[in-house]
């Protein structure tokens, strides 16, 4: 059996899509031990070094075609013609149209369907229009032609089903991403880190993406009335300074919140740092199809108050304390409640230590191969 993977998202420079499509073939090269069985990787120039085969039968293939774009619509799929692959994993829902033989296709969330504004892009609104149909009829094409579909949480199953109908319950598998193994620093170290960064603690963290969904514009505003009273409090945005990072700047500075910090480029140890330092990690999302960012800084020891999104209730259980993510006084209340009982931050820490023991990579990368199993020999739609 021939099996390509589309790895162009490949690493950690494409955030959660990057770390699941690395973290899948990584685990699937310590579990594949059929000699029948041969892997294609396919990779962008950018990060076709960055992957190094460890396991004989993954073979890497040059696929330097932008994604989103015309070349992967059209081109891709003659070089994946070209490889007689029997089945083709596309980690994300870009799946080239005229692609035609069997595939399966992993959904991590359907953001774009839910948030489809002009505020989500850059683009003019018309060009960002077009933009939308074309990715609706893409993300349509790729659930309905798929073999399978692979689904990160039981919410985004449920989410595809309303979305796209109940007839395809049986093609859907839920595999649940993991959260990283870190390295927990020693007590109070890192003090040159926080200098660096003119941190004083107490602080929180907030770490990823400021799209707006990601309700950060409700994060800095509450914590603007948690400031009120706790003036030597800071708070912590750690994210790629990008079109939408500029604009919550601006809204920083133009209703005057104070003792927040931007901060992006970060080191993997440097972050270490800053978590480990924290008071809590806040999580204020109102949509996510998994969550990783809580999970993350549960390994790293720190407790985690979350909005109260279904899916953030699914994968963090009892480990975090939630608020509602749509209402300001919510937000500050639960910081409020994190910082002064330490008992309770305590209390946290200790169940998010065991809530993460719930997910492996690995155990991921089995479910994902028994769906390859079951796809490779089931008629395509």
């Amino acid at each position: 059996m021939r099996i390509g993977i589309d790895a162009r998202f490949f690493g950690i420079k494409q955030k959660g899509l990057g770390r699941y499509t690395q973290k899948l073939i990584e685990n699937l090269e310590k579990i594949s031990d059929q000699e029948e069985v041969e892997y294609y990787i396919f990779l962008k120039k950018d990060n076709f070094h960055e992957y190094q085969p460890t396991n004989p039968r993954f073979r890497k293939v040059l696929a330097d075609y932008q994604w989103y774009t015309f070349s992967e619509q059209l081109l891709f799929p003659f070089l994946l013609y070209r490889h007689r692959l029997d089945l083709v994993h596309f980690p994300h829902f870009n799946v080239p149209i005229g692609y035609g033989k069997k595939f399966i296709v992993t959904i991590h969330d359907l953001t774009l369907i839910h948030f489809p504004t002009v505020k989500n892009s850059t683009l003019h609104p018309i060009f960002y229009r077009l933009k939308f149909l074309m990715y609706k009829l893409v993300i349509r094409l790729a659930i309905w032609r798929a073999a399978a579909i692979i689904a990160i949480s039981q919410f985004t199953k449920k989410d595809i089903l309303d979305n796209y109908g109940q007839a395809l319950e049986n093609k859907i598998r839920v595999t649940y991403e993991a959260s990283e193994d870190f390295c927990m620093l020693s007590s109070g170290g890192g003090g040159q880190i926080l200098q660096k960064y003119g941190i004083i603690k107490p602080y929180l963290i907030y770490v990823g993406n400021a799209y707006p969904h990601k309700n950060l514009d409700r994060l800095v505003r509450s914590f603007a009335l948690v400031g009120q009273e706790k003036k030597d409090l800071q708070l912590l945005l750690v994210g790629k300074n990008d079109y939408f990072y500029e604009r919550l700047r601006h809204l920083v500075h133009s209703e005057k919140i104070k003792n927040i910090l931007f901060l992006s480029d970060i080191s993997d140890y440097e972050l270490d740092v800053l978590f480990h330092n924290s008071l809590a990690n806040v999580f204020p999302s109102l949509y996510e199809g998994f969550g990783l960012p809580p999970l993350e800084a549960m390994s790293k020891g720190v407790p985690v108050i979350s909005s109260d999104h279904p899916c953030m209730r699914e994968i963090l259980g009892e480990s975090a304390y939630f608020f509602d993510g749509k209402d300001v006084t919510s937000i500050a209340q639960a910081m409020k409640k994190i910082m002064t009982e330490a008992d309770l931050r305590q209390t946290f820490i200790k169940k998010g230590y065991e809530q993460i023991k719930k997910y492996s990579w690995k155990k991921m990368a089995r479910e994902t191969w028994q769906v390859y199993l079951e796809s490779a020999t089931k008629y395509q739609r």
